[in-house]
C-alpha cells in the first residue's frame, strides 16, 4: 500500500512537470523559436544536447540485452526486458527533442517528402526510426508466450546490436562531417559518441535497477549489478582513452584546432570539460576499478550518477566550443538572429562573437519531456515488469520473468 501511495505521488508530480513542458512548447509554438536563447551565431542548444545525450543512454539498454543473445552472455538475461524498456523510452525522449527544436511540427511532412539523401540529419532519422522499431518489436517478441517467441527474440538481438552502434556513428556524422564548424570534423568522432553512449546508457541502467530494487517492482542481485559496474569502468577507461587522444590531436604544435582547444580548456566551455574530465571520468573510474568498492552499491551509484552527469557535460562542451567562433574575419560580424537584435538598431544587431545560454522556456520544455520519460518509464516497468518474481528467475529464457505474469 505504501509503495502504491508513493508511486501516485511521484506520477503526480511528473505529470504536473509535463503539463508544463508542454505548455512551454505551445509558447514556443506560437512564439517561434525566437523565444529560446538560440541565434544566428547558435542555432543548436539545449534541444540538441539533449537529443544526442538520449540518444547515447538509449545504448546501454539495448546493447546489455542483446549481448545476452549474440555473446550468450547468460547473465543479462535476467535484466533483458527492464532494459530494453529504458532504451525504448530513452529513444523516444530523443525524437521528441529533434522534433521540437524544428520549431514548427507542421515541418515534419517534408522529411518525408522532401528527403535528402546526402544529409547526415537524414540518415539519423532513418536509423533513429529503424532502432525504434527494433526496440518496439524486442518488446513485443520478450512479452509473447507463443512457441518459438525465445528463438525471435535471440534474431532481433543480432540486428539491434550492430543497429545500435550505427545509430549512435550516425548521431557522430552529423558534427563530424560539418566542415564548416572547427573541432566537429573529428576522424574519430564516431568512436567517441559510441564509447561515450556505453558508459552513460550503463550508468543510467544501473541506476535504474537499483531504482526498480528499492521499489519492488524487480529485483536484480547485487552480483550482476557488480558485474556491470565492472562492464562500466571498462567503458569510462576506453572514453578517457579517446578524449585524450584528442585533446593531444588538437594540442600538438602546429595543428589545427588548438583553438578550439583554448576554448574548451580556458573559454566559456570549459566548466563543463573539466567538470566531465574530473567528475564523468576520473572519479567514477577510480571508485569502479577496483572490485571491493564495485560491491557497494552506495558507490556504484554515487560513480554512475556521475559518468551520467559527466556525459551530458561532454555533449555540452561538444556542441557549444564549436559555435563560440564565427568562421568569419572582420566587422560587423554576422546579424545576431536573436529577438533583442531583431529590433535592435545598427551596430546592436551584429555579432562578432557566439553567446548562448538556455531560456526559461527551453529550460522547462526539456523538464517536461524528461518528466514525460521517467513517468512512461514507471508505467512500463510497473505494467510489464513482474514485482514478485526476482532477477535470477529468469536466467532459464530471455522472454524471462514476463512469460507467466502477462
Amino acid at each position: 500500500m505504501q509503495t502504491s501511495v508513493k508511486f501516485k505521488a511521484a506520477a503526480g508530480v511528473l505529470a504536473v512537470l509535463t503539463a508544463a513542458g508542454i505548455a512551454a512548447w505551445i509558447y514556443q509554438l506560437v512564439g517561434g523559436l525566437g523565444v529560446t536563447g538560440m541565434n544566428n551565431g547558435t542555432s543548436w542548444g539545449l534541444y540538441i544536447t539533449c537529443f544526442m545525450f538520449f540518444v547515447g543512454l538509449s545504448a546501454g539498454g539495448l546493447i546489455v540485452a542483446s549481448s545476452a543473445s549474440v555473446f550468450h552472455v547468460k547473465e543479462y538475461k535476467k535484466v533483458a526486458l527492464p532494459a530494453v524498456i529504458l532504451s525504448t523510452v530513452c529513444i523516444c525522449l530523443a525524437g521528441m527533442f529533434v522534433l521540437i527544436d524544428l520549431g514548427s511540427i507542421q515541418r515534419v511532412w517534408q522529411i518525408i517528402v522532401s528527403p535528402n539523401p546526402t544529409s547526415p540529419l537524414f540518415w539519423d532519422i532513418c536509423v533513429i526510426t529503424l532502432y525504434l522499431a527494433i526496440n518496439v518489436v524486442y518488446l513485443v517478441f520478450m512479452m509473447s508466450k507463443k512457441p518459438g517467441a525465445e528463438n525471435r527474440v535471440a534474431i532481433v538481438s543480432r540486428f539491434a546490436l550492430p543497429v545500435a552502434i550505427l545509430v549512435h556513428s550516425v548521431t557522430a556524422w552529423i558534427f563530424g562531417l560539418e566542415l564548416a564548424r572547427e573541432g566537429w570534423y573529428s576522424a574519430i568522432m564516431a568512436p567517441l559518441f559510441v564509447v561515450s553512449a556505453m558508459d552513460s546508457g550503463l550508468a543510467l541502467l544501473l541506476l535504474s535497477l537499483m531504482g526498480l530494487n528499492k521499489s519492488g517492482l524487480f529485483k536484480t542481485d547485487k552480483k550482476l549489478l557488480s558485474n556491470l559496474a565492472g562492464l562500466l569502468a571498462v567503458c569510462i577507461a576506453i572514453d578517457g582513452f579517446l578524449i585524450g587522444c584528442e585533446v593531444l590531436t588538437m594540442a600538438y604544435p602546429g595543428a589545427a584546432g588548438a583553438e578550439t582547444l583554448a576554448i574548451m580548456a580556458t573559454g566559456a566551455t570549459a566548466p563543463f570539460f573539466w567538470f566531465e574530465i574530473i567528475v564523468g571520468i576520473l572519479i567514477p573510474f577510480a571508485i569502479l576499478v577496483f572490485a571491493k568498492n564495485r560491491a557497494r552499491m552506495g558507490l556504484v551509484a554515487a560513480a554512475s550518477v556521475c559518468v551520467v552527469v559527466g556525459v551530458f557535460c561532454k555533449r555540452l562542451w561538444l556542441l557549444l566550443t564549436s559555435f563560440a567562433e564565427f568562421n568569419v574575419a572582420g566587422a560587423p560580424g554576422i546579424i545576431g538572429g536573436s529577438s533583442s537584435a531583431a529590433h535592435a538598431a545598427g551596430s546592436e544587431a551584429w555579432a562578432l562573437a557566439s553567446a548562448y545560454a538556455p531560456t526559461w522556456v527551453e529550460i522547462v520544455v526539456a523538464v517536461g519531456v524528461v518528466s514525460l520519460g521517467v513517468l512512461a518509464f514507471m508505467i512500463l516497468c510497473k505494467r510489464l515488469l513482474p514485482g514478485n518474481r526476482t532477477a535470477s528467475d529468469a536466467e532459464t529464457s530471455e522472454c524471462g520473468p514476463v512469460g507467466e505474469a502477462v
